[in-house]
């Protein structure tokens, strides 16, 4: 079997070890949290994820970036973190 690594995208010289969050057992009765980072045509994507994940009776809620080369606010990151089940962040150019 392969051990999984996570690569952190904020460049540390030694990133933390984290371990991979738990996979939601299904999307039913689930609220997944929309986040666009800013980047050109990420919002397209969401926008077509956004509307399947509705017809499939899934809570959707949208969030975005100031700006893509900067983490995300820890206010965006709180309301994730507490309003949602499950997170999709779009990376789009």
């Amino acid at each position: 079997m392969s051990e999984e690594v996570l690569l952190d995208p904020t460049n540390e010289a030694e990133p933390p070890l984290r371990e991979p969050a738990t996979r939601l057992g299904s999307l039913e009765g689930a609220t997944v949290g929309l986040l666009d980072i800013s980047k050109a045509r990420g919002d397209v994507f969401l926008d077509h994820l956004e509307s399947r994940l509705t017809n499939r009776q899934v809570e959707v809620l949208r969030f975005r970036k100031p700006t893509f080369s900067k983490l995300a606010p820890v206010d965006v990151r709180q309301q994730i973190s507490e309003r949602c089940d499950a997170v999709i962040e779009a990376l789009a150019d």
